[in-house]
């Protein structure tokens, strides 16, 4: 799959390179596993040489020699000789930087921990020392999203707020994966787009495995995700159980509740037998896994709350792949497919929903997009969208299918929304129904 969007993105990059031939520039870039973090850096300066290091689970010694035939090889020029630590080598780019501005990239970057913790001590040292006589372009991006997080806002961390900027990576917008599914497969339907999102969320490496599989339909989808050797399979597993550490069996059944719809702490404390409190704030907070979801104009931040998985694919593979692992565990991948067949409406549903959330945010025409529902359960809204600027604010109902819509369900919820909120006094109203027709 060629490369797609990230225009913005692409801009900054460059533009921090630009900005580096005056003044040092350490600029972190962030998002989770298989977003497309390397690959956005590497398009990014495609249009001249750039220094990249791999930091790869090895040792010291071995990492810089690696390294140093790097630096030689793409700026030109005689090394140090030999050097078996890595603080050697950054202080020598430093120096170098002062009278040459280049860019270093530096992959995996978390896993200096592995290599030797005192990296990261002496990397703060010597940005430190050589920042404002340096023009270097230091970039850093790694995989494991809460180590990155955790070395760069925790003040006990020796580069705490040492980085000048952070580019945060998103999945795909809704207007990309069209244009992708359009350039793939033109006149795909609209069912074909919402299994793409159900599938992937948007996250590049997903898309471009199922499109280069000339896996465009839900079918052929489903049975390339579900099959002997699908990478797929094993996502959830090496994307978070390094994240998560001893404890990732807890974190795991927690997830597995919350993607089958037990959405209430309660609820998950029922299933999982033990408080989980701590667990769900470290989902949240450190590991931005789950958000914390609660009505529009909630008043109380403990009241009337559900917990919800942020990530479309880890929804998919938690209500899916990991739910139903023993079903994997004896090869039976017909079966497997024929239950995400058989629940498919209903999941994608769901996931209808998150994509008209993402298609709202994407239109920049409100301040306020949320969901609302009562404490009884009685009623609810599946999103409510403001513009404070013009006193507006719409109602939305989302089914997979039009004829599952009621205009008038909708309009008695939305009054039931005012009388339990007295919001938006003033305001104009719109009540509008979408489905896969709208997408």
């Amino acid at each position: 799959m060629k490369f797609y969007d990230r225009e913005q993105e692409i801009a900054y990059l460059q533009k921090t390179r630009e900005t580096a031939k005056k003044v040092a520039r350490f600029t972190v870039v962030t998002g989770r596993r298989r977003i497309g973090k390397t690959t956005l850096i590497r398009e990014a300066y495609k249009d001249q040489p750039f220094v990249y290091f791999f930091v790869a689970r090895k040792a010291e010694p071995d990492l810089c020699e690696v390294f140093l035939e790097e630096i030689n090889e793409k700026l030109g020029i005689p090394t140090l000789g030999t050097s078996r630590r890595f603080s050697e080598i950054l202080r020598y780019l430093m120096q170098l930087s002062q009278t040459q501005s280049f860019t270093l990239v530096i992959d995996e970057f978390q896993d200096f921990y592995r290599v030797n913790k005192a990296v990261f001590s002496e990397i703060q040292n010597i940005w430190d020392e050589y920042e404002k006589t340096s023009h270097i372009n230091l970039v850093v991006c790694g995989s494991i999203f809460s180590m990155m997080q955790k070395l760069f806002k925790d003040k006990k961390e020796p580069l705490y707020a040492r980085n000048t900027g952070e580019l945060r990576l998103k999945p795909f917008r809704p207007s990309v994966l069209k244009q992708i599914l359009a350039d793939a497969k033109p006149g795909y339907s609209n069912e074909d787009l919402l299994a793409l999102f159900s599938f992937t969320g948007g996250v590049a490496k997903y898309v471009s495995q199922l499109v280069d599989g000339g896996a465009l339909d839900r079918e052929e989808m489903i049975r390339q995700i579900v099959s002997a050797n699908s990478t797929f399979l094993t996502e959830g597993k090496n994307n978070l159980i390094e994240e998560f550490g001893k404890d990732y069996g807890v974190y795991f059944s927690i997830l597995s509740c919350i993607a089958r719809g037990k959405n209430t702490r309660n609820e998950i404390e029922d299933v999982i037998g033990k408080e989980v409190g701590g667990y769900l704030t470290n989902l949240e907070k450190e590991y931005e896994l789950i958000a914390k979801r609660q009505p529009l104009f909630e008043k109380s931040s403990m009241k009337n709350v559900r917990y919800e998985l942020d990530d479309v694919f880890y929804s998919f593979w938690f209500r899916f792949i990991f739910k139903y692992n023993y079903i994997l565990e004896i090869e039976n991948y017909s079966k497997l497919q024929d239950i995400i067949q058989r629940d498919y409406n209903t999941f994608s549903g769901l996931m209808l929903e998150k994509y008209f959330h993402r298609v709202a945010i994407e239109s920049g025409n409100y301040t306020r997009i949320g969901r609302w529902w009562d404490r009884r359960g009685e009623n609810e809204i599946d999103m409510i969208a403001e513009d404070e600027l013009s006193n507006m604010a719409e109602f939305f109902e989302i089914k997979r299918q039009k004829e599952d819509i009621s205009i008038n369900v909708l309009k008695q919820r939305a009054e039931a929304f005012l009388r339990a909120t007295h919001e938006f006094r003033g305001y104009s109203f719109s009540y509008i129904g979408l489905s896969m027709s709208e997408m």
